[in-house]
């Protein structure tokens, strides 16, 4: 099987943001929680113009993850695992199969209460930990089972940006969505017109954020949309989409996803913390991660194959399908970017972000652990 520079670059550069990630998690907990924690929140309420640094993070530099996100699902489209119809539907009913059981575990506990919200929430799948806690495995891994988990991401996470856009958007104000959309209907003129320049892309782009940050609809829809008016071309070393998702990998995977896990997991943590584990809420957001996604992705991606609607890589079984649909069950940066949307209420938002950790954390492991003990017998086998 043929695997693109680009892809080995997009896993490496997860992978190791996914073990930094981990790291400021750790970090940003351990400082909140400290003498200093009073000081280290202050940070990221700090008003910089009309929003606080931790609004900029949010709204601003994720739309630049968003934009990554898009061109790497692009590229997946033209020239990947999407390709080709019949492979792609393995990734793409997984995924589907990933959002729509954890939704409906959550919906269980909480339908008709003020925190059904929060169903999103359990939906997505963190591709930079869940890449990371695969590359744990070294070798042993085939490469058919971490094309398969990074589309199933990558898919997961257009699901999540689908979710953000039609159930997470308030108040629309249609003057500025419509400014928004017609800017992009003119990027994608601009596109059909071969131009190649990356400026003028790059500088609507941001006009295109303004429009669509005062629309209503979240701002980072943005950078998806920006990513498909972006031209592909045949997608060689000279195309603009690889140009700027190559010049993107390590700026998100090393500055803007660290950044938002400091921001984003700065959680006190007082000594009845574990009582917050207890809601209807949380234990939906666990119950969905945990038990749901990993369900949702094996159950739906058998579906798919014994209906024939797609069919098994030659490198892979039933065995590794499960193992790697645990590691589906990390939500961490997408899972916290949707429960900032569903929540308005500080303690919800808390809460919610300690099951977050503690349900990815349990998933990872049992992923890692089932996954090293399979992995290992196949290898035997050989």
């Amino acid at each position: 099987m043929k695997i693109t520079k680009l892809f080995n670059d997009f896993f490496n550069s997860e992978k190791a943001g996914g073990f930094i990630l981990i790291g400021c998690t750790i970090i940003s907990l351990l400082l909140t929680n400290s003498i200093w924690g009073e000081e280290y929140l202050g940070i990221w309420h700090l008003q910089m113009g009309s929003h606080s640094f931790e609004h900029w993070i949010n709204d601003g530099l994720m739309t630049i993850f968003f934009l990554l996100i898009g061109l790497e699902l692009e590229r997946e489209i033209y020239a990947g695992e999407l390709s080709n119809v019949r492979n792609a539907m393995l990734p793409i009913f997984a995924a589907l199969g990933g959002m729509v059981v954890p939704a409906g575990l959550y919906l269980f506990l909480n339908y008709g209460t003020d925190t059904q919200s929060g169903a999103g929430i359990p939906m997505a799948t963190d591709i930079a930990f869940a890449l990371g806690i695969l590359s744990l495995l070294g070798n042993k891994v085939p490469i058919s089972l971490k094309i398969f988990l990074t589309a199933l991401a990558v898919i997961d996470d257009l699901g999540a940006i689908l979710i953000i856009a039609i159930f997470y958007t308030k108040d629309l104000v249609w003057s500025n969505l419509l400014i928004s959309l017609g800017i992009f209907a003119f990027l994608l003129v601009l596109n059909r017109l071969k131009v190649r320049n990356l400026i003028p892309y790059l500088t609507l782009g941001v006009v295109m954020w303004y429009f669509m940050l005062n629309s209503g609809v979240h701002a980072t829809i943005t950078g998806v949309l920006l990513a498909f008016a972006i031209p592909f071309g045949n997608g060689n070393k000279k195309s603009t989409s690889y140009i700027l998702q190559h010049f993107l990998h390590k700026p998100v995977a090393f500055f803007i996803l660290p950044l938002f896990a400091l921001a984003n997991t700065a959680i006190i943590l007082n000594s009845d913390w574990h009582y917050a584990l207890s809601h209807n809420y949380t234990l939906g957001i666990a119950l969905g991660l945990v038990v749901g996604k990993p369900a949702g992705i094996w159950l739906f991606s058998y579906l798919a194959v014994k209906l024939k609607i797609t069919k098994l890589p030659i490198e892979l079984n039933w065995k590794s399908i499960f193992g790697v649909s645990f590691l589906g069950g990390i939500g961490f940066t997408m899972s916290i970017f949707i429960t900032l949307l569903a929540f308005s209420d500080g303690e919800h938002i808390d809460n919610s972000k300690i099951m977050i950790l503690v349900s990815s954390l349990i998933a990872g492991l049992i992923g890692l652990v089932y996954l090293k003990m399979n992995l290992k017998k196949q290898k035997t086998k050989h």
